[in-house]
C-alpha cells in the first residue's frame, strides 16, 4: 500500500515551460486527500522549488538540493547535510581547472559569478531537453531565476567559502563540452565524501555523500513512521537513482533515458503528458471515475 510518494520536479512534475499540469495537480491533491504523504524531491534549492509550488498552490514537504535539506509541510527545516569547506574548495579547483561554469547552492540562496551565463546556460539546457518548447517562454523562465532573486551574483565564491555563515549544500556544474565534463567527473569521483550525479547530460550535481534523494527519502519516511516498502518514487534522471533503489515502487518518466527506465519497476507517460498523474492513478486504488 502506497503511503508516501516522492516526486522529482524538472523533467518529471514540471513541463518544459516549468508548469505543473492541471492533471498532475489533481492527482497529487487526490492522493493527499486519501492520506498519502506527497513529498517533492528535487535538486533545486528550497527557494527555487517553492517559487513554482507556491504559484500552483501546491503544499508539500520538500527534499531540496538532492537531499542536502529537508523541509516540513510547514516549510521548517528538518535536517541538513552540507559539504565541508575543504571539500568545496577541492571541487571548485577541479571545475576551474577544467574551465567549467558552476553555481553554488547554500543555506542563504544560490549564487553565480555570471548572471548572463546563468540565464543562457539554463535556456540551452531547457531547449536541448525539450526542443519543441517555445524559446521565448524558456528565456522568460530562465530570466526569472535572476529577476525574482532566486540566484544572486557575487564577485568571488571565496565570499561564501570563507564565511562560516554560509553552509554549502551543492555545486551545480554545466558544460556542453562533454570531454571537459568527463575529465572533471573523473577527478571529482576521487574526492572523498562527495556524491557525483547529474540531472542532465550537460551537468554535474555535487553534494555530500550523505545528501542524496534516496537517503533523504528514507530519513523522511522513517520520521513519519512509513516503511520504505510503502513508498513510491517518480523521476527522470540520474540524481533520482538513489531513491529508485530504496523506494518500494520506482517509476521512470516516459522522457527518461533508457538506462533510467531499465532500473525502475514501471514507466509512465512523459512530463508533457502528465506522467506523474498517471503514475499516481495507477498506483493508488480508490479513484472515483
Amino acid at each position: 500500500m502506497i503511503k508516501c510518494i516522492a516526486i522529482d520536479m524538472d523533467g518529471t512534475l514540471l513541463t518544459a515551460a516549468q508548469q505543473i499540469t492541471p492533471e498532475n495537480l489533481e492527482a497529487i491533491r487526490w492522493a493527499q486527500s486519501k492520506g498519502v504523504v506527497v513529498v517533492i524531491a528535487t535538486g533545486r534549492s528550497y527557494r527555487e522549488a517553492s517559487f513554482v509550488l507556491d504559484a500552483a498552490g501546491l503544499i508539500c514537504p520538500m527534499i531540496c538540493v538532492n537531499g542536502a535539506e529537508i523541509r516540513s509541510v510547514h516549510k521548517d527545516i528538518i535536517s541538513t547535510n552540507a559539504l565541508g569547506k575543504s571539500t568545496v574548495r577541492k571541487i571548485a579547483a577541479i571545475l576551474d581547472r577544467n574551465k567549467i561554469y558552476f553555481e553554488v547552492y547554500t543555506n542563504k540562496g544560490t549564487f553565480t559569478l555570471d548572471e548572463d551565463k546563468a540565464v543562457s546556460i539554463m535556456v540551452d539546457i531547457y531547449m536541448s531537453a525539450n526542443p519543441e518548447a517555445d524559446v521565448n517562454e524558456v528565456v522568460k523562465v530562465a530570466e526569472k531565476r535572476i529577476t525574482k532573486g532566486l540566484v544572486h551574483k557575487v564577485e568571488s565564491y571565496d565570499l561564501l567559502f570563507n564565511n562560516d555563515e554560509y553552509r554549502i549544500y551543492k555545486l551545480l556544474a554545466f558544460s556542453f563540452n562533454q570531454d571537459l565534463l568527463a575529465e572533471a567527473k573523473n577527478e571529482l569521483l576521487k574526492v572523498e565524501g562527495l556524491a557525483v550525479t547529474s540531472s542532465g547530460v550537460e551537468n554535474l550535481e555535487l553534494t555530500s555523500v550523505n545528501a542524496q534523494k534516496g537517503i533523504a527519502l528514507k530519513r523522511f519516511a522513517q520520521a513519519d513512521g512509513i516503511d520504505m516498502k510503502d513508498t513510491m518514487a517518480i523521476g527522470d534522471n540520474y540524481n533520482d537513482l538513489s531513491m529508485f533503489k530504496l523506494a518500494g515502487l520506482s517509476v521512470a518518466m516516459g522522457n527518461a533515458d533508457e538506462e533510467i527506465k531499465a532500473q525502475c519497476d514501471k514507466v509512465t507517460l512523459t512530463n508533457e503528458e502528465s506522467g506523474v498523474a498517471k503514475a499516481i492513478w495507477d498506483a493508488i486504488e480508490g479513484r472515483e471515475e
